[in-house]
């Protein structure tokens, strides 16, 4: 019979983790080992807490359903965020396509996003409601970087009208996706940062990409089809990872 080998679990908790103790996990996390995942005493975890480029390996002491004791045994370096910065400008989308695009954002090492305001934007969110979506996106992105192996949390910035963020962006290179703009690739040798700023579902309209141009973005056009705003952001970020980055 052949065995198979089970995944460990990569768990986010906050908490402060150090070699060699014991403790009881967060609430969130403690719920997600011990009611979701059903974990019991003797199961392996790695544990992150968005602190640095590490994780920890640690064994479950205790569990259930309300609370995990485990010890937290080696800190393992990790050298898997990319040496590219890369800020994601997202125009709120409707649906669940805000929510796919940061997950896949993340997954392709994103390190920050903001949701932004646009002209032709018809997502319509009270301050309440956005303050919910903003609890939903950044534990989206903690369960995308549980799954894909990261250990540093890209940073959820609060939602902004487009102009404004145009204003505060300084990056080594920024694009605007535009599908009247320039295809040619970019010739450029040293990039560390950049940053992308994706219309919704109608687009940008010629103002908003005047004004990203005045703040030194170029107007891009990635490829000759037509890409939806979802599609856009992650063809744009494999771009940039594929020549600056570590794809």
């Amino acid at each position: 019979m052949t065995s198979f080998h089970m995944r460990i679990p990569r768990i986010y908790t906050p908490q402060a983790l150090a070699e060699n103790t014991t403790i009881d996990l967060d609430e969130q996390a403690a719920n997600h080992v011990g009611k979701v995942l059903r974990m019991a005493a003797g199961r392996q975890l790695i544990l992150f807490n968005g602190q640095g480029n590490f994780h920890y390996t640690a064994n479950i002491q205790h569990s259930e359903r309300k609370r995990v004791t485990v010890n937290v045994l080696t800190k393992v370096i990790t050298g898997n965020e990319s040496p590219l910065s890369i800020h994601l400008g997202q125009a709120l989308s409707k649906g669940d396509k805000m929510e796919f695009t940061i997950q896949k954002a993340v997954e392709l090492g994103i390190t920050d996003i903001t949701p932004l305001w646009t002209e032709h934007c018809d997502v319509k969110l009270n301050a309440e409601r956005l303050e919910k979506k903003h609890k939903q996106w950044q534990g989206i992105i903690i369960s995308a970087c549980e799954q894909s192996g990261r250990n540093i949390i890209p940073t959820l910035h609060p939602a902004k009208k487009i102009d404004d963020w145009f204003s505060t962006i300084s990056a080594d290179l920024k694009w605007v996706l535009d599908p009247r703009g320039n295809a040619q690739a970019t010739q450029a040798d040293a990039i560390h940062s950049t940053a992308i700023a994706v219309g919704p579902e109608g687009g940008l309209s010629q103002d908003e990409i005047q004004l990203a141009c005045q703040h030194d973005f170029q107007a891009k056009l990635i490829g000759p089809r037509v890409l939806r705003t979802e599609t856009a952001a992650l063809t744009a970020i494999t771009i940039l990872q594929s020549q600056w980055g570590d794809f």
